[in-house]
């Protein structure tokens, strides 16, 4: 049987070198976690857009351009993910939880701090890297 995958949009929201992150709800896979907030990519839609959607709806800001960092595809037990991380900048609107999960500003510098789930990690890591 193959694993199902999954393509998902992830925001890596920046203001004065600091990056918004959510906590995982206890339900969802890799619950307890914190991410980079973002979600699953509908059939035929492009990152840009998915990412545009899922931002409005799970933070609550509208953003305005974005640009590719990086792509991770990871192996979890249960599903194969194919994550399209973008960096983001140019928004309006106060982030937040708009789905009332937990949320908040981190220091780049800080973010290795926070137990994410393993597909997240080279993305601490490069975010860092690019502080030095």
């Amino acid at each position: 049987m193959q694993k199902k995958r999954v393509e998902v949009a992830v925001g890596v929201i920046e203001k004065a070198q600091q990056i918004f992150v959510c906590l995982r709800g206890e339900d969802q896979h890799q619950g307890g976690l914190w991410e980079f907030p973002g979600g699953k990519m509908e059939a035929g839609e492009d990152v840009f857009s998915a990412l545009k959607r899922e931002l409005q709806e799970e933070v609550g800001i509208e953003i305005y351009n974005s640009s590719e960092l990086m792509r991770i595809e990871h192996d979890y037990a249960d599903k194969a993910v194919c994550l399209y991380i973008h960096h983001v900048e140019d928004f309006s609107g106060e982030a937040h939880g708009a789905e009332g999960q937990p949320s908040k500003w981190v220091a780049v510098e800080q973010l290795h701090e926070l137990a994410f789930p393993e597909a997240n990690k080279a993305i601490v890591e490069l975010l860092q890297a690019r502080q030095n």
